[in-house]
């Protein structure tokens, strides 16, 4: 499986290794979990993509960052079972069945359900697997043992009992209720499965006739036809210009049907003329309505789209051909009075593409308020599931709250058909909305129930309608354990550890989910849901298939890489659950964003190579564990430590964008930019054995922790490389998918050394950028002077004085304070032997002075008068001499003499540079040619100077501005300001060289 080091490649090919270490994976069950293993167990079960479905951006990025949680645990020594499998996807299914039906000249009808259902499923077999082999391609880290599909055995067995337990506890029930209609594939849907549209349509305003005729209400509408359904109009009881009117009725034009005026405080006061048309058989609202007061529901829509005999005169006409003429009717009457364009949002089915009815129907519900009430009480009181980020738990119980009962019934065939049998013998051999039934799980259970029933000449028939898609996925945590049977999968690994899913499926999977596992449990499914935003498009715009914005990830993947797509999905994550902008030009099919991400790839790949070259055959434990000397050694150890702890602070805490970028920052900076290049000159043949001994430990313990570190995000190229580095043997080799994660060491860091660490870096890149500015030849090395006043700073370059030298090519290098002539002696204390021994002539002179001051004290007045010029005369001098004296400038010598800067000539042309607060000084005379330098400075100067004149003058042309197209002269702009900051940089470098 491994190349030997001397046959490492000298360029990284990602699609082969990829291919090799994929194929290596599944062959060996990897990633197969074991319930009787030790381990704190770490379960997450896929979001399953429908079977039709192929991959895109979103699953991509879902994978990744599910796969980056679960490789992580695995390394952390956690029992992990990452859970693959597919949905039925019944309307998609059926939907592409019946396009191949119809391009044959057939029906389903025509086809019988049985053949249909054998034609699902060698469907199903033969292009089913289309998005699980894309999957593969992205190196999950699944256990593809036990992937499932919500139509096989296990999991069917498992809706069935779910279905007939709920039955059994009066939670599932059949009955009459309003659903979304899809005219186009004649079944109900589910909210999920409707697709809001804003559009450009009408809002039509039509007179009501009181039937007292003492007037009329004035209702507007955008469904005009609908009008033939109407029981009542409603008006906001607290509308001074309608309450008068609550209770009188109208006559309803075309049907001349009389209806009631009612007061009902969902209505608007404000939106159209505040009186509301009521369509209690064809709007949610106006169900709501109809029930609160009693109104007749009456449907004029057949299943087809197609208006029925309640229309009258309409009968038989398309919903829209209908709208037309119900129009046209109500203008011909004079009580049309007037028409708006209205931009609205219609609800489309998005499996058949039209706007779907909401359709007063017979069908299968689940009475959903106990199911959410429960999954809301482990909410409130355990904070169960959490979600990440926290936000998104309020959008959960907001959902929770305002459920209705859920129709889970639909008129299809492919899909988990309702376990329910009607009793046809006793409705004339049809099922009707009278029809009694049974509920059992199986066919001969239903038919031991009907005969104790009905008789022995019973005639049953089960319900052709299978069940909605969610009630088998919401099923799915724990149904693809085992459940309804106790397993040991069941015991070990539910409830699962993490759901890692987008925010548009909390109401429509995640509640489900919730909801069935609280009930059959008594568990909610997962600990955590960690919510994940949007990839976006290269415009920043929400990828859709009617914008048509989509990116291929396997175009990206065929170019790239599978590693450098994954690492730049989660990459770019700032913040758990914020969306990503994905780079992409669409002409070329290229990404800057993941071609950074392939260049990372081949950073590490080279610097690999280059250590491994240098490690004389020998693997990290036949070199042992390191033991640093030198700054440099301790100072990489210190970083790579904290980088451990960082990563896995910030995985545990679900910032993986930011552990991403943090190891990136590591790998290619400190690594391979600095400790690479410090020790490159002891690991020459004729260098120290022992530090050559300890760069070779250090660089290959590193090494193998960056691609333990790496493996959760970059899986196939760490795996690669870490074999040729450990030497795994050809016939069993270990992985490193199962090595264990590193560990911190908090002995190893050293915050304070990484901050020194810091200066003589800043100190390196200084030189480099200077010498870079004044056109100094690569190979040419420059006497470099670095000043400071700061006496610890000065410790740190002298200690680091040889890495300045070997990376920045300095021949000379010398390290000062600040020059100054003398230096003042540090302050001391007042109270120092001299200041004692001045205190001591200074008390002797003033008893002498008292002493004289007696005698003369004596004279009358004279006395006085010496008295006090002595006493302040003595105050003077020891204050002055002792207390405030000045100390005298004097030459310094520390313990630890700083080294005194060669002066540089007046005449000496030189660069300069700061980093902290050491001054960077490089002479140049003998060096570079300065006019020459100059020149070439002057020269680029003067044309960016030109371009950018070129540039103001087409931006303060009216002409140009007002109508050439915007990105034209925002792109004049942006190349203004590009060429205004050159010449600014242009002008600094000229007036270093004065």
């Amino acid at each position: 499986m491994t190349a030997t080091i001397s046959n490492l490649p000298s360029l990284y090919d990602p699609f082969t290794t990829e291919a090799k270490w994929q194929k290596f994976w599944e062959e060996n069950q990897v990633y197969k979990a074991d319930p009787n293993h030790s381990g704190e167990p770490y379960c997450v079960v896929i979001p399953p993509p429908n079977v039709t479905g192929s991959l895109h951006m979103g699953h991509a990025f879902e994978s990744a960052l599910i796969d980056v949680l679960v490789r992580y645990h695995r390394m952390q020594g956690r029992n992990t079972l990452w859970l693959p499998g597919t949905d039925h996807a019944s309307i998609a299914v059926h939907t592409i069945l019946e396009r191949q039906l119809k391009k044959e000249g057939k029906t389903r009808a025509e086809l019988g359900r049985e053949e249909f259902l054998n034609r699902a499923w060698q469907w199903k077999a033969e292009s089913g697997g289309t998005i699980v082999n894309q999957l593969r391609r992205l190196g999950v880290s699944v256990d593809w043992s036990r992937e499932r599909f919500t139509m096989d055995e296990g999991l069917s067995k498992a809706v069935v009992e779910a279905f007939v337990s709920l039955y059994n506890e009066g939670l599932i029930y059949r009955g009459e209720y309003l659903v979304n209609w899809c005219p186009a594939t004649q079944s109900a849907v589910s909210d999920v499965e409707v697709e809001s549209k804003e559009v450009d349509g009408n809002l039509w305003h039509f007179r009501y006739p009181l039937t007292d005729g003492s007037g009329y209400v004035e209702v507007a509408t955008t469904r005009p036809e609908t009008m033939l359904g109407d029981t009542g109009v409603a008006v906001n009881p607290n509308d001074e210009r309608y309450k008068h009117l609550i209770g009188k009725t109208l006559t309803l034009p075309i049907m001349q049907r009389e209806i009631p005026i009612i007061g009902d405080e969902l209505v608007d006061p404000s939106f159209g003329t505040g009186c509301v048309k009521v369509t209690p058989a064809h709007d949610p609202n106006d169900f709501e309505m109809g029930k609160r007061h009693n109104l007749p529901f009456i449907n004029i829509l057949n299943k087809d789209g197609t208006l029925n005999a309640n229309a009258g005169e309409f009968q038989g006409q398309d919903r829209f051909v209908a709208r037309k003429n119900v129009v046209s009717r109500l203008e011909a009457d004079g009580v049309l009075v007037k028409v708006e364009d209205y931009k609205h949002t219609v609800p489309y089915s998005d499996r058949g593409k039209v706007p779907i009815e909401p359709l007063l129907s017979t069908q299968w519900f689940v009475k959903i308020r106990p199911l959410a009430d429960n999954a809301l009480q482990f909410l409130d009181q355990q904070n169960s599931p959490e979600f990440v980020p926290q936000r998104w738990t309020k959008v959960y119980r907001d959902w929770l709250v305002s459920l209705r009962d859920w129709c889970i019934s639909r008129q299809l065939w492919w899909g988990h058909q309702i376990p329910a049998w009607y009793a046809v013998s006793e409705t004339d051999g049809q099922i009707t909305d009278t029809t009694p039934f049974v509920v059992a799980k199986s066919a001969d259970e239903a038919w031991e129930k009907a005969k104790a029933q009905f008789g022995e000449n019973v005639q049953l028939q089960q319900d052709p309608d299978v069940l909605d898609t969610w009630f088998s996925s919401g099923l799915w945590p724990f149904s693809t354990l085992g459940w309804p049977e106790q397993t040991p999968d069941l015991a070990k690994y539910y409830p699962t550890t993490t759901l890692v899913t987008g925010f548009d499926i909390i109401f429509f999977w995640v509640a489900r989910m919730t909801m069935m596992a609280g009930h059959f449990t008594e568990k909610m499914p997962f600990q955590t849901v960690y919510i994940h935003g949007l990839v976006r498009d290269e415009n920043n715009k929400k990828m859709s298939k009617t914008a048509n914005n989509g990116i291929d990830p396997l175009i990206l993947i065929d170019k790239y890489g599978t590693d450098a797509l994954r690492y730049t999905l989660v990459k770019e994550v700032a913040g758990a659950g914020q969306d990503i902008r994905l780079e992409y030009n669409r002409k070329t099919d290229e990404s800057a964003s993941v071609e950074a991400s392939r260049n990372f790839a081949n950073k590490l790949w080279n610097a690999a190579r280059f250590v491994m070259m240098n490690l004389d055959g020998q693997t990290p434990a036949q070199l042992g564990q390191p033991v640093a000397t030198e700054l440099s050694d301790r100072w990489i150890l210190s970083r790579y430590h904290q980088v451990i702890n960082q990563t896995t602070s910030y995985i545990n805490n679900y910032g993986l964008g930011e552990a991403a970028k943090g190891i990136y920052e590591f790998i290619w900076g400190d690594f391979c930019d600095w400790y690479i290049e410090l020790v490159k000159s002891r690991l020459q043949p004729g260098a120290d054995p022992t530090s050559r001994r300890t760069a070779q430990q250090i660089l290959a313990y590193v090494l193998e922790g960056i691609l333990k570190l790496l493996h959760p995000f970059m899986p196939h190229i760490t795996e690669e490389i870490w074999q040729t580095l450990t030497q795994q043997p050809a016939e069993s080799p270990q992985t490193l998918a199962l090595q264990a994660y590193p560990q911190v060491n908090a002995d190893l860091i050293d915050t304070a050394l990484e901050a020194q660490f810091e200066l003589l870096i800043g100190t390196i890149r200084t030189v480099r950028n200077l010498r870079a500015e004044a056109d100094v030849k690569p190979g040419a090395k420059v006497k470099v002077n670095l000043q400071t006043g700061n006496f610890q700073e000065q410790q740190i370059l002298k200690a680091g004085q040889a890495y300045i030298q070997d990376l920045a090519k300095v021949e000379t290098l010398t390290i000062a304070g600040e020059q100054k002539s003398q230096t003042l002696a540090p302050a001391k204390s007042r109270w120092s032997w001299k200041t004692i021994g001045l205190i001591f002539v200074g008390l002797i002179f003033l008893r002498v002075g008292l002493a004289v001051a007696n005698t003369v004290n004596q004279i009358p007045l004279v006395g006085t008068f010496f008295q006090l010029v002595g006493l302040g005369y003595s105050m003077w001098f020891i204050a002055r001499s002792i207390l405030f004296a000045k100390p005298k400038p004097v030459n310094t010598v520390s313990e630890q003499p700083t080294a005194v800067a060669e002066p540089v000539q007046a005449s000496e042309q030189t660069i300069a540079g700061v980093v902290g607060t050491v001054q960077v000084v490089i002479p140049l005379t003998g060096v570079v040619d300065i006019e020459t330098v100059r020149a070439k400075l002057e020269k680029n100067l003067s044309k960016v100077e030109a371009e950018a004149q070129s540039l103001r003058g087409r931006l303060s042309n009216p002409k140009f501005v007002d109508k050439a197209p915007a990105d034209v002269v925002q792109g004049a702009k942006d190349a203004l300001a590009e060429a205004e900051k050159q010449a600014e940089i242009l002008r600094d470098r000229l007036q270093a060289l004065q």
